[in-house]
């Protein structure tokens, strides 16, 4: 037979246990001392057994109203712990949140935004992954993280995006090299020089190739991250393209920084989640903030003559 015993009912009768007195314990749950005595005589029928002896001057538990009681404080423990823990995940005092990020974007700008986020909510737990962009669209879809930042997504179904920035391309080459004086350098420009490449999988070879098609570059060396890219072009061996939002990078003294305008070079940056599931309070939270404070490009370095 199913039983069904509120949390007042149980509150009821441990409160009776400790105060050995109904009027008390009456008091105590906010009860008239009628309203209490039918409470717990209710909890004993539902039970069929006797919790109290009762006097004229003492009320004792059973052996079986102590065998009730320490279970009643134990659930009664256990659901005082889930709302308080609730609680303080829908107050962001705590909780957890993971995003995927592309690794520029976790080196430049995400840490401004996991910094002020901090600030605001210090019982939350941040997990980052830093990672390209297909991938970061696989942790999401995967359910390890609740936000990706990335270029790619605004047009899977399973996907919800909203537009954080357009970041613009850039040429990086030596101060004294030939691109460095033009006032507009294009594709045709870019195809006469030595040229360091970032990998094939990453989102910036991506854009640079469908924007550069059918002109091709006279690829020297492909590398896996930027810093590396920086360290190629100011030793001389190419010049490379990158977004805007990549230069902090290519802040070098040896090192020149350019526009690049080419129809269609744009890397369009999405903070996206999945379609149709609500956040959590805590990633809630965090996309307000990442809206509040968009990526926003410093202008970009200026080239400085080589010593």
């Amino acid at each position: 037979m199913q039983m069904n015993l509120s949390a007042r009912e149980l509150r009821a009768v441990v409160a009776l246990a400790e105060e050995r007195n109904f009027t008390r314990a009456a008091q105590r749950c906010h009860l008239s001392q009628s309203a209490f005595s039918t409470l717990i005589r209710g909890v004993e029928d539902a039970l069929g057994a006797k919790l109290f002896e009762r006097s004229t001057r003492n009320v004792e538990p059973t052996p079986e109203g102590r065998m009730f009681d320490a279970s009643a404080r134990r659930v009664l423990g256990e659901l005082d712990a889930m709302v308080s823990d609730f609680r303080d995940h829908a107050a962001r005092r705590k909780g957890r949140v993971a995003i995927a990020a592309l690794p520029s974007l976790a080196a430049g700008w995400l840490p401004g935004v996991f910094a002020e986020f901090r600030r605001r909510f210090p019982g939350i737990e941040l997990e980052l992954f830093d990672t390209l962009s297909d991938q970061c669209l696989a942790l999401l879809r995967s359910q390890r993280v609740e936000l990706a930042i990335a270029p790619a997504g605004r047009d899977e179904a399973d996907l919800a995006t909203d537009l954080l920035c357009a970041d613009r391309f850039y040429v990086v080459c030596a101060p004294a090299h030939p691109l460095a004086a033009l006032s507009r350098i294009r594709a045709k420009d870019l195809a006469a020089f030595p040229f360091i490449q970032l990998a094939r999988s990453t989102s910036v070879r991506q854009h640079l190739q469908a924007a550069l098609h059918p002109v091709a570059l006279q690829s020297v060396l492909e590398v896996e991250h930027l810093a590396t890219v920086a360290g190629m072009v100011e030793a001389g061996l190419g010049i490379t393209v990158v977004p805007e939002l990549t230069l902090f990078h290519f802040d070098r003294p040896r090192l020149a920084v350019r526009p690049l305008h080419l129809p269609g070079l744009v890397r369009n940056l999405y903070l996206v989640r999945r379609r149709g599931q609500p956040l959590s309070a805590a990633a809630h939270s965090m996309a307000e903030l990442m809206r509040e404070r968009k990526p926003r490009p410093s202008a970009p370095p200026r080239a400085r003559p080589s010593s």
